[in-house]
């Protein structure tokens, strides 16, 4: 009797590995978008308005990177 091992994934791109790749693609570009958005938008405040909100200039960077995680 012989057996066939049908569990092994197919070589290549698959039409699911495809679309996973532009998913990630969008993915890091929405990520990319939103920390640039949110970088811009906490630059754009005056110094007294970030301490108000109990933030520095040296924060924005990290916040806007924390968002894009």
């Amino acid at each position: 009797m012989a057996a066939f091992d049908t569990s092994r994934p197919a070589s290549g791109l698959s039409a699911g590995n495809v679309s996973t790749v532009f998913i990630n693609m969008f993915s890091a570009f929405a990520a990319w978008n939103d920390a640039r958005v949110t970088r811009n938008s906490l630059s754009k405040l005056t110094a007294r308005e970030l301490d108000d909100i109990g933030l520095t200039y040296g924060d924005i960077e990290d916040i806007a990177t924390r968002v894009a995680r």
